[in-house]
């Protein structure tokens, strides 16, 4: 058995396409665009690229991009006072601000501060709660992704055992919760759970989102077996070069293709679909805000 390799690039592209055309037609019809307001605070080197990323395909998506770059030295005082302008300003509809940030800043607190209906990242304690009852709200980007690349191979969810490894807020949690909606059945495992392996030996479905290079083996995955990778880890690579990585996820790719039945690459499987999602919920809370009929995507 060889996998097949879930083109995440492709399914983004496609997804960011599908966006275009309806902000396009919102615009034809409303006569007003889309706003998106990303915050980066600091210089991190891969938060800037990131948000260069987020700025280029919001812009090609026909929506208004907007940009809030302060220094490291920023306050959490002026941190929230921003976050305060961009909640009352009509003109934004997504509010974005990009972690990690300083240490003298509480991410909770400022994350706490975006108006529920503007969090297009998903994190707010209210969006989480009507994830976890199933009463709407907006959905964290790559979880949202996950789900849409496990639909690209198989549409039907319902009654798959799923296990998703990895706990965190932004990832472990809500994609247990979004496959809890498909009719999956589903284990969430971590650094505590017994027997780990046995456990991903159960799932159709298998995610991992730990942050470890490679520590899901060929010998963890059942056959047959989606899996989707969302670790994104930077490892030493001398075969390229004295001080030379390469990126790696956290499955052994290499040899999960000899078992799995579907897997996403990395680079090239969830990590494009994090923006495009970002841009699909910024389009849903648009429409949410402003009362325009929601396209569907």
């Amino acid at each position: 058995m060889t996998a097949t390799l879930i083109d995440g690039k492709a399914i983004a592209e496609n997804l960011r396409a599908r966006i275009g055309a309806s902000v396009a037609a919102l615009r034809a019809e409303h006569g007003d665009t889309p706003g998106l307001a990303v915050v980066l605070v600091g210089d991190n080197p891969a938060s800037q690229v990131y948000v260069r990323s987020k700025a280029r395909q919001t812009a090609e998506a026909g929506m208004r991009s907007i940009e809030h770059k302060l220094p490291a030295e920023t306050t959490q005082e002026e941190l929230l006072a921003l976050v305060a302008r961009l909640n009352a300003d009509p003109q934004v509809d997504g509010i974005l601000v990009q972690l990690p940030l300083p240490a003298q800043i509480d991410a909770d607190r400022v994350i706490e501060a975006i108006d529920p209906a503007k969090d297009v990242d998903g994190f707010h304690p209210i969006n989480a709660g009507r994830l976890a009852t199933g009463t709407g709200g907006l959905v964290p980007c790559t979880p949202l992704g996950c789900v849409t690349l496990l639909k690209s191979v198989r549409p039907d969810l319902a009654g798959l055992e799923a296990v998703v490894v990895g706990r965190s807020n932004i990832v472990g949690k809500p994609m247990a919760l979004l496959l809890i909606a498909e009719s999956c059945t589903v284990t969430v495992a971590h650094s505590r759970t017994r027997d780990l392996a046995a456990v991903c030996r159960r799932a159709d479905i298998l995610v991992a989102a730990v942050g470890r290079p490679e520590m899901v083996k060929a010998d963890w995955i059942k056959p047959g077996a989606i899996v989707i990778d969302v670790g994104i880890n930077r490892v030493a690579a001398p075969e390229l070069g004295e001080g030379k990585t390469r990126l790696v996820g956290d499955v052994d790719t290499k040899g999960a293709m000899a078992t799995a039945g579907a897997i996403t690459p990395v680079p090239g499987g969830v990590g494009p679909m994090t923006i495009a999602c970002l841009l699909a919920n910024t389009l849903t809370a648009a429409c949410a805000r402003r009362g325009w009929a929601a396209p569907a995507l």
